[in-house]
């Protein structure tokens, strides 16, 4: 017996006289939960040093591919954190990036989270790749801007410890020589040395403040 050929608009006709749901976007804009998984923020310390150590665990841990780190040593003319090494390059590809989270859990300082910023789009590939500067947090009442001297009597333990809560009296900012820029190719990378997590490395074009790198893939070539 052949089906009634009206019942397969039953939830259709339905659904015509349902009271529609339209979000008020952008100009109201529905808050997220709290553990939300936006935009990444590379924490500081207390005292405005950084705490992310450059160790590359997040950059390993990512399912994407979507990290590239390169740590540098600290030296007592150039501190960037309390500790041997710090990010001397952090760059997040949010092309690649999605928001899992895996990263964060990874990250043995806490000096990458995740924040509730979500309105990531943009209009062209390079400024989808975010770099240290734009990831890392602001300045807040206490702090001095990186590099500068460890807190006087204190060590790296002190600091996660909590036993730092603001910079030392007197804390200047050192003079910045890294510029920052990652290594010219990955090919500068020993075979037991991967430049990063996967095939794909990020190179920063030269650029002010609050804006983003360039992304180069392995056999495609600049884009």
């Amino acid at each position: 017996m052949p089906e009634n050929p009206v019942a397969g608009f039953g939830v259709t006709f339905k659904d015509m006289f349902k009271k529609r749901l339209t979000e008020q976007y952008p100009e109201y804009k529905k808050p997220t939960a709290p553990r939300f998984h936006g935009r990444h923020q590379l924490n500081r310390h207390p005292d405005g040093l950084e705490k992310c150590i450059g160790c590359e665990l997040c950059a390993w841990a990512c399912p994407a591919d979507a990290i590239y780190v390169e740590g540098a040593d600290n030296t007592d003319e150039e501190r960037y954190s309390p500790g041997e090494r710090y990010g001397r390059v952090y760059q997040i590809n949010y092309l690649r990036c999605i928001l899992c989270g895996l990263c964060v859990e990874a990250c043995p300082t806490r000096a990458l989270t995740m924040t509730n910023e979500y309105e990531l789009a943009d209009s062209s590939r390079e400024s989808l790749i975010y770099t240290k500067e734009e990831l890392l947090a602001g300045l807040e009442e206490g702090m001095v801007d990186s590099p500068h001297a460890i807190f006087p009597g204190m060590t790296e333990k002190d600091y996660y410890r909590g036993l730092v809560t603001e910079a030392a009296p007197g804390t200047v900012r050192q003079t910045p020589t890294d510029t920052g820029a990652p290594q010219e190719s990955a090919d500068t990378f020993g075979a037991d040395e991967p430049a990063a997590a996967g095939d794909a490395t990020f190179e920063a074009a030269p650029h002010g403040p609050m804006t983003h790198g360039t992304v180069t893939s392995s056999g495609e070539g600049e884009r």
